[in-house]
């Protein structure tokens, strides 16, 4: 059985954009963002990438045309062979008819209802209905999709099977929470068997989303809501938890159920004059570093605290001991630590595509059928596009004005010659294999440095990233030395940057680039199966430095999707002051700037 599943809707910017006055990248955040596609086979995952991969805009929520034609060819299928193309939203009759009461439910005057079921019906009819998203997938891919071949899989089903197929276990307990699915936020429940049981009182409708709170205080604080939220919790680091929290004195109140309600106005305006009084705000006093830090905190505990109420009811709920989180909100890999320690579950999982670029995967999966995967089965966030050498060689000589080059024999002499220039104060773009799938770089498109130097992350973020100064960067280390180094906890292992944990007293100055300001760090765990090529490069180095990991963070800068292709690598090498590009086997470096031995 052949399934394709995708995400992406091709009117979405122009219409959020029209009907709700969306702007810039926020046109894509609403609904469809980080489109992508994936193609399962007889069960297997084989192929998925983001769109923003291969059309070059970030957190694209346009139909995935490109995605689609790469992941089938990668595949060796066609449109014709494909047996179900399964879609991770499912806008109902029924969700349509309780999108109508809601609003005509609303404390909101006549013409108010009026103008809000306008603009609702033109974004049902235009883009979210059945009979639109088919036509979408007809119009944009020139096939004649047969109706009752598409699928349409509950949002936050397909966020569930992503984590499920990834883990490759059955039997977990769950929450999924995110900013938004058709009419809910968030669900819990148990998976046994293959079979998903919800605990319908534990629900959270939409107008309590805890990810749209989090967003409305990332926008407060200037960031990008549903996009920069990250930021909002690194900037949390640099102050002491909160004493006392007015969001959760005034604005949260959790229920004994494990669901809870949060009262925030949806006007910028409005939630901006609210959060001013709670927080003691004003236009001047959020430009302030020490006044951003304090509001960041508060947010991220409001996130720890209702995380922890849920995880308390689905414990008393259900009798398994191992969590799969996944949905938005469970990028917040502090939070994520938290709820594993601070609960009875054994162990918790949280996928590489536990965002919107994984329902994709799990709306695939869950129309394939959930199967269980080998004991032994190596599960790869490394699923994107792979280039020849061919390939990059043709994309070299493009740039051969301003490049030059030396191709090592093999992974063993690419892995010295790596790690010589990371002994030194050498930041590298390196660049190797298929893409990986998701929003974080593990590996395959990454920029490395030594955290050996504790001015690295300046150099990084000022001189590369183009970002702000007070981000952090994740560290990666062989799965086998990082419990010497950190603090692991319940976790054995942390392949997917997925949790936070305590950097030990005695590395924190060994290794001072990767460690937060509070002495913490997000590990991105690898072994010789998942990626040989970079284990090799984490050992040669280690044995030269005595240095236990390298600093790894996304092969981009701010605002700009991460490489995909040879010339996407190229671009960003020389646009920025990375000082050398491990390209393959070829070790890049730009004219003029040091001629290569």
């Amino acid at each position: 059985m052949i399934v394709l599943g995708y995400n992406g809707f091709t009117r979405g910017a122009e219409l959020f954009g029209r009907l709700y006055g969306s702007t810039g990248v926020g046109r894509n955040l609403l609904v469809g963002h980080d489109a992508a596609a994936a193609v399962v086979i007889d069960g297997e995952l084989v192929a998925a990438v983001e769109e923003e991969r291969l059309s070059r805009v970030k957190k694209t929520s346009d139909f995935p045309a490109q995605a689609i034609e790469w992941c089938l060819e990668a595949a060796g299928v066609t449109l014709d062979q494909v047996d179900v193309v399964a879609f991770p939203w499912r806008f109902s009759p029924a969700v349509a008819e309780e999108m109508i009461a809601g609003i005509s439910s609303a404390d909101m005057p006549v013409t108010a209802k009026f103008d809000a079921l306008r603009r609702a019906g033109e974004a049902y009819t235009g883009m979210l209905s059945r009979e639109a998203v088919h036509g979408d997938f007809v119009e944009r891919t020139g096939h004649p999709l047969d109706p009752n071949k598409l699928a349409l899989v509950p949002h936050h089903l397909a966020h569930l099977m992503c984590g499920a197929y990834l883990a490759g276990s059955t039997d977990a307990a769950f929450v999924v929470s995110d900013g938004r699915a058709e009419t809910l936020s968030s669900v819990m429940g148990e998976l046994r068997g293959g079979v998903v049981r919800l605990f319908d009182e534990c629900t959270v409708p939409l107008s309590s989303s805890l990810g749209v709170a989090y967003g409305r205080i990332t926008r407060y604080l200037g960031f990008v809501p549903n996009n920069d939220e990250y930021k909002v919790m690194g900037l949390a680091a640099y102050g002491p938890p909160p004493q006392h929290n007015p969001l959760l004195e005034r604005v949260v109140r959790l229920h004994e159920s494990g669901s809870y309600t949060i009262s925030i106005p949806q006007d910028v305006p409005a939630y901006f004059a609210l959060f001013d009084s709670l927080f003691g705000g004003d236009s001047e006093k959020r430009e302030e570093f020490d006044f951003r830090v304090e509001v960041a905190g508060m947010a991220q505990h409001m996130v720890e605290a209702v995380t922890a109420h849920q995880l308390r009811a689905l414990t008393a709920a259900s009798g398994l001991d191992h969590l799969l989180f996944e949905g938005g909100l469970a990028l917040n890999c502090v939070a994520n630590t938290k709820m594993l320690e601070r609960s009875s579950f054994t162990g918790m999982d949280v996928s590489f595509g536990a965002s919107d670029p994984g329902v994709a995967i799990g709306a695939a999966v869950y129309t394939a059928g959930l199967r269980n995967r080998p004991a032994d089965a190596v599960t790869t966030p490394y699923l994107g596009p792979s280039y020849s050498e061919s390939q990059v060689l043709d994309a070299l000589a493009e740039y051969e004005d301003r490049v030059e080059w030396q191709q090592e024999p093999d992974a063993t002499a690419l892995a010295h010659r790596t790690a010589e220039l990371l002994a030194d104060r050498n930041v590298v773009g390196w660049f190797q294999g298929r893409a990986e799938f998701g929003p974080r770089a593990l590996g395959n498109r990454s920029i490395l440095a030594n955290p050996a130097f504790p001015d690295i992350k300046d150099i990084i973020n000022l001189r590369v990233k183009h970002r702000e100064p007070f981000r952090p960067f994740a560290p990666v280390v062989l799965e086998s030395e990082a419990p010497r180094v950190f603090e692991m906890g319940k976790k054995t292992s942390s392949p997917y940057m997925t949790f936070v944990f305590p950097v030990r007293q005695e590395y924190r100055e060994l290794i001072p680039g990767a460690c937060h300001v509070d002495g913490t760090a997000r590990i991105q765990t690898i072994d010789e199966r998942q990626n040989p090529v970079l284990a090799e490069l984490l050992r040669v180095f280690l044995a030269r430095t005595d240095v236990p990991c390298l600093l790894n963070t996304s092969f981009n800068v701010a605002g700009e999707p991460i490489v995909c292709s040879p010339r996407d690598a190229l671009e960003c090498f020389l646009a920025t002051e990375i000082d050398h590009l491990v390209l393959d086997r070829f070790v890049v470096t730009k004219k003029g700037e040091g001629a290569l031995p």
